[in-house]
């Protein structure tokens, strides 16, 4: 076995063993809304995961570059709101797209097929081909530095204010989700990703 410091590696280094050994990651695919412009800003994120049902939060960890901001990042600080979409199988090539480096004034979204949709508590927009869409508000942000102090990602925590369960993946009598029509897709390292696969079931310990 090997056995390797984190602190002798670079960052880079440990970027690839973090995101190759943490997986499969589950994917947030996020719109925010530019305050200044009133852009749609697209982008997915796989440093993310739930972090408490009452209240229910999820938390989304956005890197900066050279120190500065994403866009999702600042929107979300400036307007409070943001709506998460669970990535799947259907929409995993449009979300690629909206990975693009562009300026503030440029929607990701316009180079993808996906149509907006009008939330019903927040002022930001959601995607109307995703099967599942939460409509979020900023609970917690945690800013976060490396040994030199410089600012290098911000971690967001975020409050659950409304879902939408597409009819096709939401059974109302059981209150389930339907994961093989849902078909989820996950993140692996590098440009790989993983489709929901084999399932089976362990029961737990009294």
């Amino acid at each position: 076995m090997y056995t390797l410091d984190p602190q002798q590696l670079t960052a880079k280094d440990n970027y690839k063993f973090m995101s190759g050994s943490v997986v499969p990651r589950p994917i947030a695919f996020v719109t925010t809304l530019s305050q200044e412009e009133g852009i749609v800003n697209a982008a997915p994120f796989s440093f993310f995961n739930v972090v408490s049902s009452d209240p229910p939060l999820l938390s989304i960890s956005i890197g900066r570059k050279a120190g500065e901001m994403k866009d999702t990042a600042r929107n979300i600080l400036s307007g409070k709101e943001l709506v998460i979409h669970i990535c799947d199988e259907a929409i995993v090539s449009d979300m690629n797209e909206t990975a693009a480096m562009l300026e503030p004034h440029e929607s990701e979204l316009d180079r993808t097929n996906l149509t907006t949709v009008p939330s019903t508590v927040v002022a930001v927009p959601g995607i109307q081909e995703a099967l599942i869409r939460m409509e979020c508000t900023l609970y917690q942000h945690i800013p976060i530095s490396n040994d030199e102090g410089e600012p290098v990602s911000d971690l967001i925590l975020v409050r659950i204010v409304q879902y939408h369960f597409s009819e096709n993946v939401y059974d109302p009598t059981t209150k389930y989700l339907l994961m093989d029509q849902l078909k989820p897709v996950s993140r692996l390292a590098g440009n790989d990703y993983a489709k929901l696969g084999e399932r089976f079931t362990v029961i737990r310990p009294l």
